[in-house]
């Protein structure tokens, strides 16, 4: 398989006043196209940092980040911003999404930020949501929603742009058992059904579990 995402020994060192806090200690990672891949690792693992990098949110301190085999280390933030608005798609724990705005809102924002015809977004948009078993909760704010259907409204906002990567910060972290199934098999149908990339951050083994494949992250590098 074709690697779509790799981290080559990268660290991440913050300076805290006097204080060096080595978030990622040579981490060394590949994400293959297609695949459904888990990282697992308990509170202070390097987890959120370890997003931070695959997402483009942030760069290395030193090491190298390959994106569909090109080096973006070191790119400025306007050009990573560029990237991910078209090659990743976010789902995060807290759904983040826009209080005032309608679930269908939610979805159509990132294809505006990408040039989208007005059209296409609508188009879109509706199809995603029923995709996601949303269809008749469109018009709906967030407050208006479960959790569970939150969720849905970031999934399916996720994939507006049709990214190459989902990455999914631990996306049932505030959901109740059920709807934490409910979403796990959304994720799985999405990955084995529409062929995506999932990149899955997750504290939880169940969870892991859903995946084709799990990485274990230990002090900012991949352990046992």
């Amino acid at each position: 398989m074709n690697k779509v995402i790799e981290l080559k020994e990268v660290w991440k060192i913050y300076h805290v006043g006097e204080v060096e806090i080595k978030a990622l200690r040579g981490l060394t990672l590949s994400v293959r196209k297609g695949e459904f891949l888990a990282i697992l690792g308990k509170s202070g693992s390097g987890k959120s940092t370890c997003v931070n990098h695959i997402g483009c949110l942030d760069t290395p301190t030193k090491g190298e980040i390959f994106l569909d085999g090109q080096n973006i280390a070191h790119f400025g933030e306007s050009h990573l911003a560029n990237i991910r608005g078209k090659k990743i798609g976010f789902i995060f724990q807290s759904f983040n999404l826009i209080p005032s705005m309608s679930a269908l809102q939610n979805v159509i924002l990132p294809m505006i930020f990408q040039g989208t015809s007005k059209e296409e977004r609508i188009s879109r948009s509706k199809e995603l949501l029923t995709l996601v078993g949303l269809e008749d909760r469109m018009q709906n704010r967030p407050m208006q929603l479960s959790g569970g259907q939150q969720q849905r409204v970031a999934i399916a906002r996720a994939l507006a742009n049709n990214p190459e990567v989902i990455l999914a910060d631990e996306p049932t972290g505030n959901l109740d058992s059920k709807t934490e199934n409910d979403i796990m098999s959304l994720l799985s149908d999405l990955h084995k059904k529409e062929n995506k990339t999932i990149v899955m951050i997750t504290h939880n083994e169940k969870l892991a579990k859903y995946a084709q494949r799990i990485i274990h992250l230990v002090d900012g590098r991949v352990g046992a």
